[in-house]
């Protein structure tokens, strides 16, 4: 029995901070190095260009985020790692699968309502600054999983409404031209760690209140101090579970550092003596993967070999896809 595939993308748009290792990169690095999944990684350069005009930017934060997944232990032997924009069949097929969506289906994604709404809010015109990349995003998403016939796409809840509209095109594409493409499910981890901020709401680049994962150890113990704490002082008992210091030390802590750890707090531990702890229990453990980081960041080249044999392992599963849909579609040599 073969095994199920499981498809990750990650858009290039900027470096990792700690809240995308803890709910993404960490648990997707262990599912992938148990076997019991056939899994795909790429690299979403051209979801990037929606959002980003700026080239260097995008080739910067390609660089960034591959060695980032690659220093934090992602085995380019043993899953496909490659780039979107490396597999030329991902825009011919979202060509084909554009002509098969309806407009109605599109029309009611939520980034672009979210952007419609926006606007009227604002009394502009319902399109102003909307390009066809944030319209169509749905339409490359799902030519990116069922590229490869994905059985589960690991998502967030936001992300859930893209996966059934993939699911939605590929029902219609299989009922006019064939069984072609595994309609895929969404794998929601209701487990999945949320960290909070240096602001105490979730951590995200949009807040601006993220820890970059791979800063180096001042800058860590600096991004650690800055997290917001109550005015409580040394010896008064402080409750653990509203503390964004606790939260990222249960991320990061064993069980049994966890239960010392609450223990510390109900006894009132000092917030500079907590986040001394938690500075160094990060830092621990992330000295190893920051310096693999650091030394593919310098060498571009090696990075780049990685995303080629990625892209060639990928294409061995695309062009044979393509070729079959190419000929269900009517685009056929003649004679």
């Amino acid at each position: 029995m073969s095994k199920q595939r499981v498809l990750t993308g990650i858009t290039t748009s900027g470096a990792p901070h700690l809240g995308n290792y803890v709910g993404a990169i960490r648990p997707a690095v262990e599912a992938s190095l148990s076997g019991e999944f056939d899994s795909f990684f790429f690299l979403a350069d051209y979801h990037a260009l929606i959002k980003c005009q700026d080239p260097d930017i995008v080739h910067q934060s390609t660089l960034e985020i591959a060695a980032a997944w690659l220093a934090l232990g992602l085995d380019p032997t043993t899953v496909t790692f490659y780039r979107q924009s490396d597999i030329p069949e991902i825009p011919e097929l979202t060509w084909l699968l554009t002509c098969m969506t309806a407009k109605g289906l599109v029309n009611r994604a939520h980034a672009y309502k979210s952007a419609v709404q926006s606007n009227e809010e604002n009394g502009d015109d319902s399109d102003l600054g909307i390009n066809m990349g944030l319209f169509s995003y749905p339409i490359l998403m799902a030519a990116d999983i069922l590229m490869f016939n994905a059985h589960k796409i690991p998502v967030g809840r936001d992300q859930i409404q893209h996966i059934e509209m993939a699911r939605d095109i590929a029902q219609r594409f299989n009922h006019h031209y064939g069984e072609h493409f595994v309609l895929p499910v969404a794998q929601v981890d209701k487990e999945m760690a949320i960290l909070q901020g240096l602001d105490g709401r979730k951590m995200s680049k949009s807040y601006g209140n993220t820890i970059p994962l791979f800063s180096s150890e001042k800058k860590l113990k600096k991004h650690i101090n800055k997290i917001k704490t109550n005015l409580l002082e040394p010896g008064e008992p402080k409750n653990a579970d509203d503390s964004a210091v606790f939260q990222i030390w249960q991320a990061f802590a064993t069980a049994e550092q966890t239960a010392e750890m609450r223990d510390a707090f109900g006894n009132g531990i000092a917030w500079g003596e907590a986040k001394k702890q938690l500075f160094e229990l990060v830092n621990k453990q992330l000295e190893e993967p920051r310096e693999k980081y650091m030394d593919l960041i310098a060498n571009p080249g090696e990075v780049e070999a990685i995303l080629r044999q990625g892209a060639t392992k990928a294409r061995l599963h695309s062009t044979e896809l393509m070729m079959s849909l190419r000929q269900a579609v009517g685009l056929r040599r003649l004679g």
